[in-house]
């Protein structure tokens, strides 16, 4: 019988082995490694070239790809990419459905010039393959529509031990979306990275840059981010505010005008994380952008009344989960902000709330 026992916990070590082996040997010869710039193509209307108005508004929302509205918990917030403990991996189709038709009433109802959207799903299991930035395009079909990949796997293998209900096939991003036609489009991959294999399966990180052409021969340099969320001891997120702000500067100097919004994964500069919740942080902290970041004539635009980001260890109950505000905007000097206003959804269609902004084109 000890025979058998340990014939047994061989055969089972092995098989492990064997899995695991298999799965990051998959993962290492399908590891997507994007150039550092890529042109990204208009897959929606040809637009307005040229923007002859000063007063400008903008939207920034993480979707949390279609999986996360207020009745979804996730697993990995937990920490352990091993087992889910019966916790969430994929939220029913339901409410996906229900995220996606929030989406859309959200973006055909809101008149903004521009949209910077965050964890667009565009080919994935765990949103049952809907694809978000069609949705989107749908409801502005005269506007001008990018999109692009931070996200792509054929198999992201979490949770580990838990083969039957994989993650699965990734392909997410970043979507920009604007009534105005921008004269170039580009990716640019941010820098840093997580040890293999788990940078095998976590995003690669980039800012979308638009390029618009201003009445008086100026230019208007718009910029969708979404900085790391992983990285406990915040390094990539330092590598990748290093060079967005050689970025940012490098624009501004050549006399262009500068908006920057996302989720930037960090709290702005002087911002309490734990403010709408003091000392009940449940393990969570939020490191801030420093004050010294960019010179003081530029702006971050946020609305402290308002939070923009809800935590998913548990689904949402208000008072109880913890919330805070990573998702806001940058301008720069030559950019006046006349309005800036969080829209409170209770978190019903995701993880994250839009911030809306008005600015003025000095």
């Amino acid at each position: 019988m000890k025979k058998l026992i340990a014939r047994v916990a061989i055969a089972f070590t092995l098989l492990l082995v064997l899995y695991v082996g298999g799965v990051l040997l998959y993962g290492t010869l399908n590891d997507w490694v994007p150039e550092a710039k890529t042109p990204l193509e208009n897959s929606g209307a040809a637009s307005i070239p040229v923007i002859e108005d000063s007063l400008l508004t903008f939207v920034t929302w993480n979707l949390g790809f279609g999986g996360l509205g207020e009745e979804s918990e996730f697993f990995f917030d937990h920490g352990n990419m091993y087992l889910s403990k019966g916790r969430m991996v994929r939220a029913p189709k339901e409410a996906v459905q229900k995220n996606n038709e929030g989406v859309e009433q959200f973006v055909g109802s809101t008149a903004s010039d521009f949209f910077l959207f965050q964890e667009v799903d565009y080919h994935s299991k765990r949103s049952y393959f809907a694809n978000q930035h069609e949705l989107v395009r749908g409801q502005k079909t005269d506007y001008s529509a990018f999109f692009a990949t931070n996200y792509r796997s054929p198999l992201v293998p979490i949770p580990v031990f838990e083969p039957w209900h994989l993650y699965g096939e990734v392909e997410s991003g970043l979507g920009t979306y604007s009534k105005y036609q921008p004269y170039e489009s580009v990716r640019l991959q941010l820098p840093g990275a997580f040890p293999w294999p788990v940078r095998l399966f976590q995003l690669d990180r980039c800012v979308a840059l638009h390029r618009f052409r201003v009445k008086g021969d100026k230019e208007l340099v718009v910029m969708n981010v979404h900085n790391s969320a992983y990285d406990a001891d915040g390094s990539l997120k330092q590598q990748q505010m290093a060079f967005l702000k050689e970025l940012f500067l490098k624009e501004y100097q050549a006399g262009h005008y500068v908006v920057v919004g996302g989720d930037w994964n960090q709290v702005p500069p002087f911002f309490r994380f734990d403010g709408y919740m003091p000392g009940r942080t449940q393990g969570y902290t939020q490191i801030n952008i420093g004050p010294e970041y960019l010179p003081a004539d530029w702006q971050w635009a946020y609305d402290p009344r308002v939070p923009t980001n809800r935590k998913t260890k548990t689904p949402y109950r208000p008072g109880e989960t913890f919330i805070t505000l990573i998702d806001f905007f940058l301008v720069s000097p030559n950019v006046q902000i006349r309005q800036v206003k969080g829209i409170d959804q209770k978190f019903r269609y995701s993880d994250h709330q839009p911030v809306y902004l008005e600015v003025e084109l000095k």
